[in-house]
């Protein structure tokens, strides 16, 4: 069986995106939770990661660190499976937006971190934030308007594009962040899906807390 290796629900977005993808193609796994900033986490995770992070998904003895190496790797495992859109159109299209979903987006990153447990007042939207929130509505637009087709997600059907922009929806929610209307639509239907409840579920319950995670930012509800 798979190994899936996390850090706290409640903050960690490069986890989410594997297991939220596993569970919603039923591909059963094993999870191994390692919460951050405590005194042994770098030493836990480097049982696991050569680069200290997570996610890691450990395949017998193949270990995957980071995220679309392990996205692809279960693409690869369950051929099956639509991972990615059976269309080569749509399939080119998104692999290129979940790769700069890794690596772009550094504003909205920096300006508002996942926080599942808590809502926050919406930050100062600088020039740069705003023109990453502007981009991902733009892709989100795109995707939909292109392959969506009858189907609520970007391409029709639940697939790795959605996972990977899923905690973007989180920080979207969390922050309070002003959305076009498709958009706001396309973000119910992510944050109910059956995956991302049983995770923010058990995120919840979880007993770590990091105290000062979200500093600076305007509490105005908490959850946990």
């Amino acid at each position: 069986m798979l190994k899936l290796v996390i850090a706290n629900k409640l903050y960690s977005s490069w986890s989410l995106r594997p297991w939220a993808l596993l569970k919603a193609f039923e591909i059963p796994f094993e999870e191994v939770t390692i919460p951050l900033r405590r005194p042994d986490s770098r030493e836990r995770l480097m049982e696991y990661s050569p680069s200290g992070k997570v996610p890691v998904l450990v395949d017998d003895d193949v270990f995957v660190w980071e995220s679309m190496a392990i996205v692809e790797t279960i693409a690869e495992r369950y051929p099956d499976r639509a991972i990615w859109p059976r269309d080569a159109k749509a399939r080119a299209h998104a692999r290129a937006i979940s790769n700069e979903m890794h690596s772009g987006f550094q504003a909205l990153r920096q300006a508002c971190p996942m926080h599942l447990g808590a809502r926050f007042a919406t930050p100062v939207l600088t020039d740069s934030l705003q023109a990453n929130i502007d981009r991902i509505e733009d892709i989100w637009s795109e995707a939909r308007n292109r392959f969506g087709g009858n189907g609520p997600y970007l391409y029709g059907a639940f697939t790795a594009a959605d996972a990977m922009y899923l905690p973007i929806v989180t920080r979207f929610e969390t922050y309070g962040v002003p959305v076009r209307e498709a958009t706001r639509a396309y973000m119910d239907t992510m944050l109910a899906h059956p995956a991302f409840v049983e995770w923010r579920t058990a995120a919840f319950s979880e007993e770590w807390r990091i105290p000062d995670y979200a500093v600076g930012h305007t509490l105005i509800e908490s959850y946990v």
